[in-house]
């Protein structure tokens, strides 16, 4: 990887990491989780779709309608949603650590589901090191409060349905380019979900900080977010490009807890620890110390929010 590639995977990861504080900025300031999960959607929409056309990768989605928005809801409407709500009750830090638990998942549907991608001798022990990480933090961060305990698993949930969108668009979506998937999924989510926001507007202009975040949210970390990604897949490959999904939880974390004063706990250390090492392990095949195992089948981890 050159300086190009590795600035702008720490923008990529900058962008992703600071989605979670634009949420929660969003929140605060009263507006509803459906509202702004279709600014979202519809902002990042606005950037794809003209790169999609200008790339012709659109006329290749022809016939593939129910894919499309099969993918628009598993792995983008539920899981914005999700996590929207989630941040309701819990920390954007938190939510962006659970995020992180998304190979896991990946992980655990191969070894039902899909035999290439099955985990193996050592991938298991990642999965179970990540299992432990997600355990620690719902047993140490969010014991006790129920509310906060139905944020946490709503985030979780989320990170399973990306888990099961990376999994579809291996099988059924195999050689489709990856900018018309973005951007026709980013499309068919905001028309599925306007009818829904047209009962969440708000009842008053937002604030400034607001309007701001929901522009970056939307056109920053979702629109041009994942044309950097797409961008980092042709130059790098998908493997290099998807460890980005091991660094924005740390910019996610250094955000609430500087900007937002978010407590940073042990249980959110260690679990964060825990996760991202699970997950390196499951998705790799390997410890991060050790040489790419030629043998092991890696699991790539879904692009983060």
């Amino acid at each position: 990887m050159n300086r190009r590639s590795w600035m702008l995977m720490s923008l990529l990861a900058a962008l992703w990491g600071a989605s979670y504080l634009f949420i929660k900025v969003s929140l605060d300031d009263g507006l509803a989780p459906a509202f702004i999960v279709f600014a979202r959607i519809a902002l990042g929409a606005l950037v794809l779709v003209p790169l999609a056309l200008r790339a012709g990768a659109l006329w290749s989605l022809r016939g593939l309608t129910g894919p499309i928005l099969f993918m628009a809801i598993v792995q983008v409407v539920l899981p914005f949603l999700l996590i929207t709500f989630g941040e309701q009750h819990i920390a954007s830090s938190l939510a962006g650590i659970l995020v992180a638990a998304a190979p896991i998942f990946t992980a655990l549907i191969a070894a039902r589901f899909d035999d290439d991608e099955r985990p193996h001798g050592i991938a298991t022990a990642g999965v179970v090191l990540g299992i432990i990480g997600v355990v620690l933090l719902f047993g140490v961060d969010l014991s006790g409060d129920a509310k906060a305990l139905a944020g946490g698993s709503m985030v979780l949930l989320a990170a399973a349905g990306y888990a099961v969108g990376a999994l579809y668009l291996k099988h059924r979506l195999r050689g489709v380019p990856p900018v018309g998937i973005a951007a026709s999924t980013m499309l068919a989510g905001a028309l599925a979900l306007a009818p829904f926001a047209l009962f969440a507007l708000p009842s008053q202009m937002p604030e400034p900080a607001t309007i701001g975040s929901l522009l970056a949210l939307g056109a920053g970390g979702t629109g041009i977010a994942f044309a950097i990604f797409y961008t980092l897949i042709a130059e790098i490959g998908p493997g290099r490009a998807s460890l980005v999904a091991y660094i924005a939880p740390g910019f996610a974390v250094v955000y609430g807890v500087t900007l937002l004063g978010e407590p940073l706990t042990l249980g959110a250390i260690l679990g964060l620890a825990l996760i991202l090492t699970g997950s390196w392990v499951a998705a790799e095949g390997r410890w991060p110390w050790q040489g790419r195992a030629s043998a092991a089948a890696p699991i790539k981890p879904p692009p983060l929010p």
